[in-house]
């Protein structure tokens, strides 16, 4: 009897301790909520900053074009 809960002793060790299976999706609400944030940050400061971003953007273009 004691062999026995020896081997049940070992098998419920192996099942505390072995790494469990993850699951391959991954935190779909977590990206979701994530890519919504940030369209909605990028929507902000675009909207905050129009001129200064346009204004920037074309010294960029026009220092490439030399």
């Amino acid at each position: 009897m004691s062999e026995e809960l020896l081997k049940l002793a070992v098998r419920m060790q192996l099942v505390l301790v072995a790494p469990r299976r993850r699951d391959e999706r991954g935190d779909v609400p977590g990206w979701v909520m994530v890519t919504v944030m940030t369209a909605g940050l990028v929507v902000l400061i675009w909207g905050l900053a129009k001129d200064q971003l346009g204004q920037m953007l074309e010294d960029a273009l026009g220092s490439v074009k030399g």
